[in-house]
């Protein structure tokens, strides 16, 4: 057992011995667990890939005379949040300029970083102590007071991959997606990923230190859509888990680890570098820092399936996605990456450099960060009720001849007819029904008729209807009111609504 302020003092020292997670899988392949856990200190992980979750603060100061920015900001024509304080507001980066779509939030934070100016224009309300109304300038990011990225939701750990199984084109957060399953993508480090590496997050918490966008930043909290309780393979999950939550001084950070990006139809994001120091305490962690792309497996999940829950085509590992081609179906499908294990490397290989420099010390998490369960959005839907569904019914009295009854469900164009005695149902007879007595050469309806019929009433939920249609294996029912037929609601009716996604 090692603790992290030993590493530290180590570091200090310059004795410690830092390696990054890539050097770490030959490292135990060589010398077995239990050595590289005496020997290395530090594992270095990193990823940089599209996080649309992302964002800035930025204080411009007050202007003379002052001015609320609160009605409208325009940050090189992208729209920021201004309703947080007088001269606060907040970017997004999957704003995009009302002019240029392929333009947005992000861009506007890389040509900050960049030292460029940005055009700044910005409405208020007049109020005494902030008189002035409207504003036009331009500013650079050292005009600012602060300029602080701070992401909701960064560094997932694993994320599916995206196939399509449809006759057209999508164009979706996971990039183009061809049809019939022409193409397929996917979005992670796999085994430099930092929450892959740790990935039960013994090391990983709120107050840790990390790499962020070239500068330094800290986990600040669990991400938004943070998730542990998922299905794992080899302790990994496969599919969307944890998030961090991060935030670091813009000022520090450079555009090689901080882009900009388009999405072709979709819209603009932002590719944030991350880089997470993971102490290697003892045995456990060292077999996790160790783990390799051949055992990190992911879902294919088909993205055609405009619904929350998108069936999975299968399994696959990383090893199989980094050879540039899966199969699906017995046939090969070409694959691409939307994050870059290059830049994910080149982040390793600066954080171990920082840290041998003894420019970068670890710390420790001052609360872990919480296990929890996504939940998808509740959503308040009318209820649709039998009634609002319900058609006019067709009915006979019990003296009817048969012969009578079929020229009915000729000229009325229906299946169904209701029988009464005394103005109350008796009983239902078919189209098949009237098929049998043809066959049975009676006249009498109730040699045909069905006495025990299934019902609805007219205020029940249209779903409760459908499901007993399901459980009887019928195809209508009655509408109930006082044994008094009030309508008729069929599986034609049902499915109409389902195709139409009203129910």
């Amino acid at each position: 057992m090692k603790t992290i302020a030993e590493i530290n003092e180590r570091i200090r020292k310059g004795e410690a011995v830092v390696v990054t997670a890539e050097e770490m899988i030959d490292i135990v392949r060589e010398k077995g667990i239990e050595k590289a856990a005496k020997e290395v200190d530090v594992v270095t992980t990193g990823t940089m890939g599209a996080m649309c979750s992302s964002g800035a603060f930025l204080n411009f100061g007050h202007s003379d005379p002052p001015m609320k920015l609160a009605k409208k900001v325009l940050l090189n024509d992208v729209e920021a949040y201004g309703s947080i304080a007088a001269v606060d507001v907040y970017i997004g980066v999957a704003a995009r300029s009302r002019k240029d779509e392929s333009y947005g939030g992000g861009h506007v934070i890389e040509d900050l970083v960049n030292k460029k100016e940005i055009y700044v224009t910005a409405e208020g309300d007049k109020t005494d102590c902030y008189p002035k109304t409207s504003i036009e300038t331009k500013i650079t990011i050292d005009d600012l007071n602060q300029a602080i990225l701070c992401n909701p939701r960064n560094g997932y750990q694993n994320y599916n991959v995206a196939v399509n199984s449809s006759d057209k084109t999508l164009y979706t957060y996971m990039g183009t997606l061809l049809p019939d399953f022409g193409n397929a993508t996917f979005s992670s480090a796999g085994q430099l990923s930092p929450l892959i590496n740790d990935p039960f997050l013994e090391t990983i918490g709120i107050g840790t230190r990390i790499f962020l966008g070239g500068g330094t930043g800290y986990v600040i909290g669990e991400g938004t859509q943070h998730n542990t309780e998922v299905e794992r393979i080899n302790d990994v999950p496969i599919s969307p888990a944890a998030t961090l939550m991060v935030k670091g001084d813009l000022k520090q950070m450079n555009s090689k680890f901080l882009k900009g990006g388009y999405v072709y139809k979709y819209g603009t994001t932002l590719y944030v570098g991350i880089g997470v120091p993971i102490p290697v305490l003892d045995e456990r962690i060292a077999k996790f820092c160790s783990i390799s792309d051949a055992q990190i497996f992911a879902n294919v999940i088909d993205y055609s399936v405009q619904r929350r829950g998108k069936p999975t085509v299968r399994k696959i590992s990383y090893a199989e996605l980094r050879s540039g081609k899966i199969t699906i179906n017995n046939e090969e499908v070409p694959v691409s990456s939307l994050s870059s294990y290059k830049k994910a490397g080149e982040i390793t290989s600066e954080l171990k450099n920082l840290i041998l420099r003894k420019e970068f010390f670890l710390t420790q998490a001052v609360e872990k960060l919480p296990k929890s369960k996504f939940k998808p959005m509740k959503e308040i839907t009318k209820e649709i009720k039998v009634k609002n569904v319900m058609k006019p019914a067709i009915v006979v009295d019990l003296d009817s001849e048969i012969s009578h009854i079929s020229k009915i469900m000729i000229e009325k164009n229906v299946n169904h007819i209701f029988i009464l005695d005394k103005g109350k149902m008796v009983g239902i007879v078919t189209s098949w029904d009237i098929t049998k007595a043809y066959g049975l050469k009676t006249e009498n309806l109730t040699d045909i008729m069905t006495r025990n019929v299934v019902v609805a009433s007219p205020d029940e939920n249209i779903e409760d209807a459908a499901k007993r249609l399901d459980e009887y294996n019928i195809s209508a029912l009655p509408v109930i009111v006082e044994k008094r037929v009030v309508g008729i609601i069929t599986a034609e009716n049902i499915s109409v609504l389902v195709r139409n996604r009203k129910i």
